[in-house]
């Protein structure tokens, strides 16, 4: 968690420089949504759904002390990696035009042919990080699978310190071009630092493909799946792209950056909390202790709930000074500020709803259930992509800005997958220690009110300070009255923790 922490620090760093550079304008439209392709590619052929697959069965020979089958599998997924994502970038290099024209700008055909132009040449530099972003992957997923956990969430970091060098550092007359090509260096990055300790873990490579080997062939059965799964979710994604692209100039990065924002609290609380259990759930499984995994589950909801619950609020409530401490100057404008302010007022809605489905997911992928979270999360993404096609209608009949309709779709459509993704586990486990885990809502819940009272009030006595005066200030001050809320409803994690620090 303190990696994601320290992760998140920097990206916000990034993100600051990033906008204040490029503000909301068409050019870091075309680079968002250039990105978003290179990102569909990544996480369709690999990403979320080779993790998902391979650390289960990976975890599951090392628990058995099959090392040397376990290796044997990490080799022939990293060659099928790297020959297959190749073929697919290459692909997609030659036909970006194509691509763009008739995907990314097919909902706004009267835009500028710069604009489509400069796409095309984003997403062709962006492309190899394809293939990067791929080993990377399984890299990360090996060390994971060994409990090292601290290298590969400090990855991230580095591939938004490659952004940072390149827009510090390339020369200003190639515009929004010398971020990509800081894209393409913190992919590189994001490898690198984490093969030293990959060497160190005395694996043996072999050059083979394993097309006949069981494990491989459970890894792509397992994959069949989530790449459904994924591809939905990415397909959502490349959808509220080409519907913010059609709506006025600065929609596709105010998204983007409200996202973002919402994706920093997710990944330091829910992303760190799964990545770390996922090995141990996996471990669980296959040595038939469920038990000892409905506990485990159990244990990391309530902490992910008791963290998200107040976070959700924090944003919503400070949203607008944050943004305003956080970017506001240069290219970034007040009426910038309103824009990403007004879509993460409804992103921070759907924060809980995220934290929950990250645990649970990587739950039914440790049980070698790839199937199940897929086909909830087909239904989730495709009501999304429903509900972004009209709310947007709605919030402008509102006189509301219509790019918050994208967002409250992400948020609903969120909420319902986790409540089905709970029913669900719930009856796989035969219970899942309902009334611990309803103790850490309502002890959140009325920690959670003081703190909306405290926070109020805050914001009508602290207005005129500065931005930042008023953003941490809220902050600390919403911070404080809920572990004070915490200490005296004697929530049980805030107790474990104080004494682990004592004992210290």
């Amino acid at each position: 968690m303190v990696a994601f922490l320290i992760t998140q620090i920097i990206g916000v760093l990034r993100g600051i420089l990033i906008y204040r550079t490029f503000g909301t304008s068409a050019d870091l439209d075309s680079f968002n949504a250039a990105n978003r392709v290179a990102e569909l590619l990544f996480n369709l052929m690999a990403g979320g759904a080779l993790g998902s697959a391979f650390i289960p069965t990976f975890t599951g020979l090392l628990a058995q002390e099959r090392r040397a089958e376990a290796w044997k599998l990490a080799s022939a997924i990293a060659n099928l990696l790297l020959l297959v994502l190749t073929l697919v970038a290459g692909l997609v290099a030659l036909f970006a035009p194509q691509v763009v024209r008739y995907g990314l700008f097919i909902l706004a055909p009267d835009l500028p042919a710069g604009q489509e132009a400069l796409t095309v040449a984003l997403l062709r530099i962006q492309l190899p990080t394809v293939v990067i972003f791929g080993l990377s992957g399984l890299v990360m997923g090996i060390l994971n699978a060994h409990q090292r956990f601290w290298v590969p969430a400090i990855a991230p970091a580095m591939y938004s310190l490659g952004q940072i060098a390149g827009v510090l550092f390339l020369p200003a007359e190639w515009g929004i071009v010398r971020l990509a090509v800081g894209v393409l260096f913190g992919s590189l990055f994001h490898l690198l630092v984490q093969s030293p300790l990959l060497l160190r873990l005395g694996g043996s490579y072999s050059l083979v493909l394993g097309l006949r080997m069981r494990e491989v062939r459970q890894v792509m059965l397992l994959m069949g799946p989530r790449i459904l799964g994924v591809a939905v979710v990415q397909i959502n994604f490349i959808a509220n792209t080409i519907i913010a692209l059609s709506l006025p100039a600065g929609s596709v990065s105010a998204i983007s950056l409200a996202f973002a924002l919402m994706l920093m609290p997710q990944a330091a609380i829910a992303q760190s909390v799964a990545i770390a259990a996922l090995p141990t759930f996996s471990a669980q499984v296959a040595l038939g202790r469920l038990d000892q995994l409905r506990h485990s589950l159990a244990g990391s909801l309530r902490g992910v709930l008791l963290l998200s619950i107040p976070a959700a609020l924090g944003l919503i409530m400070l949203r607008v000074p944050l943004v305003r401490f956080l970017y506001e100057g240069g290219e970034f404008t007040a009426a910038s500020t309103r824009l990403v302010a007004w879509a993460l007022l409804w992103y921070a809605a759907g924060l809980l709803g995220h934290a929950v489905v990250e645990i649970l997911s990587r739950t039914f992928y440790a049980l070698h259930d790839t199937r199940t979270p897929v086909m909830v999360g087909v239904a989730a993404m495709s009501l999304n992509i429903l509900l972004s096609l009209s709310l947007p209608a709605g919030f402008l009949r509102l006189g509301w800005a219509p790019h918050g309709g994208l967002a409250l779709a992400n948020s609903f459509a969120t909420a319902l997958e986790a409540i089905i993704l709970l029913v669900l586990m719930r009856r796989r486990l035969g219970g899942l220690e309902g009334r611990r885990i309803a103790q850490a809502v309502w002890q959140a819940t009325l920690a959670v009110l003081a703190m909306s009272l405290a926070l109020l009030g805050w914001l009508r006595w602290a207005a005129a300070l500065s931005p930042a005066w008023l953003t941490l200030g809220g902050v600390l001050l919403g911070a404080a009255v809920y572990l004070a809320m915490a200490a005296l409803l004697r929530v049980e994690e805030l107790h474990m923790l104080l004494r682990r620090v004592l004992r210290r």
